[in-house]
């Protein structure tokens, strides 16, 4: 029982270690964004149908508008990734890698031309999404469980997938929870086959 309460709480220390790193790293980047660069970081994200722009797919998550952004995202990347992180390091690489691209590419294409988009708003929505849609694909009581609990503490934002606000990527909202309904319907279940 001393084993499997210290293997639990080395993974939750892990787990913290990612979450709180990959956050950290994004306001390290903030910081020397505004104060050292004025700002002009945020050209390596996402522009629409131009092949520079592609380079956002990747740097895109990680860079954003202002302080205020930021800290918008922090939270309900923290508590959603985490919630992701919970079904393991590398489920939670495979979501996140699924979403950036499905997002990211949906932005690439659709997105009004002459803008840049950044933030990880995408990512969110694809967490949220993949949350939402895994109870459903999975059906076990774990995942209808974090199902629920996303959807009674983040399930307003899904709004933020229609064109309501101004200036707001509801591109890479929308097609950040579909690389997470994706992930949700195809990634593996732990012991089983891949559903066809």
């Amino acid at each position: 029982m001393k084993a499997q309460v210290q293997a639990i709480a080395s993974e939750l220390k892990t787990h913290g270690q990612i979450m709180f790193g990959l956050v950290g790293f994004m306001w390290v980047l903030e910081i020397i964004n505004q104060f050292l660069f004025g700002n002009r970081l945020n050209y390596f994200g996402i522009v629409p149908r131009s092949i520079p722009g592609l380079m956002g797919i990747v740097f895109s998550p990680f860079l954003h508008v202002d302080f205020a952004h930021l800290i918008a995202n922090t939270l309900p990347f923290l508590i959603l990734g985490w919630w992701v992180l919970l079904r393991g390091i590398a489920m939670f690489l495979q979501v996140s890698i699924i979403t950036m691209v499905v997002s990211g590419l949906g932005v690439w294409l659709f997105s009004a031309p002459n803008t840049v988009t950044v933030g990880a708003s995408g990512l969110i929505f694809g967490y949220l999404g993949f949350l939402l849609l895994r109870g459903f694909f999975e059906r076990s009581w774990l995942a209808l469980f974090f199902s629920v609990i996303a959807l009674i503490g983040y399930g307003s934002i899904i709004w933020g997938v229609l064109p309501i606000v101004p200036g707001v990527s509801w591109q890479g909202h929308l097609f950040g929870f579909i690389g997470g309904g994706l992930a949700a319907r195809y990634i593996p279940i732990q012991g089983k086959s891949s559903p066809s």
